[in-house]
């Protein structure tokens, strides 16, 4: 029998008087205290309600008649001796009738026609099936800068910008001959230059030529070394040859 449950007995047949559990303890927070005594500390009196006590109006400034009426404009003193406008014309006054003049106005325009200059159209075009004109002059189809005086002129400022630069790299020309003749270097001229070229190339070839004389199986640690030794060769010659075809100018010290 399971130890849990509980044993039958007649007496759990008898209904027995419900008693309502006591409720647990009210959960008090431990910062009830802190929080009560910052909002002590930092609360701010009539803050949103006002003054308690506020003070009430005296009965002699009570509201007046035309009290909230704007003030008129200062009065001013009437001058007779303003110069008044001309009087209205009378109902018996007319005008001057029957003056004419033998200008014959026909002629005259069409004589101004005639002898005038034509108005040019404005010049527009169109881009859309739906014929909307757009003004040509602004559009950049009209080829109006090259047909301009300086065009295709090098700027002012350009040419003394190019004068100035030429200037400095001669000065740090100047500069570097001087330092290198401080400093005893010749400069190579282009047979030498050449002929070194030219005598790299060839132990390149010598030493690809035995590169290539080795065994296909490098089998033994001589041989490796051998290989070794002509890579490294190759690599360094393979590199003064890169320096001298990239650089037409070559200094070298005496030293």
């Amino acid at each position: 029998m399971d130890p849990t449950c509980s044993s039958e007995s007649i007496y759990n047949l008898i209904p027995n008087d419900w008693k309502e559990p006591p409720q647990p303890p009210r959960y008090t927070s431990l910062f009830k205290t802190a929080v009560k005594e910052d909002m002590q500390k930092f609360k701010t009196s009539m803050k949103t309600m006002g003054p308690p006590k506020v003070e009430v109006p005296s009965p002699k400034n009570f509201l007046k008649k035309h009290s909230k009426e704007k003030p008129l404009p200062p009065k001013k003193t009437f001058d007779r001796n303003v110069p008044r406008k001309p009087p209205v014309p009378l109902r018996t006054d007319h005008p001057v009738m029957g003056v004419q003049s033998d200008k014959n106005f026909i002629n005259t325009n069409a004589a101004s026609v005639i002898m005038g200059v034509a108005k040019k159209p404005k010049p527009i075009y169109v881009d859309k099936r739906t014929g909307d004109k757009h003004d040509l002059e602004t559009s950049g189809l009209v080829p109006k800068y090259i047909n301009k005086k300086n065009y295709g002129v090098t700027p002012e400022y350009i040419c003394k910008r190019n004068e100035e630069v030429k200037k400095a790299q001669e000065e740090y020309d100047n500069y570097i001959q001087e330092q290198l003749r401080k400093a005893a270097m010749k400069r190579l001229s282009d047979e030498e230059r050449e002929g070194v070229l030219q005598g790299l190339k060839k132990n390149w070839e010598e030493v690809h030529k035995k590169f290539q004389a080795l065994s296909v199986c490098i089998d033994s640690i001589p041989k490796r070394i051998r290989k070794q030794k002509l890579e490294e060769e190759m690599k360094q010659l393979e590199h003064d040859i890169g320096v001298f075809e990239k650089h037409k100018i070559i200094y070298i010290t005496n030293k």
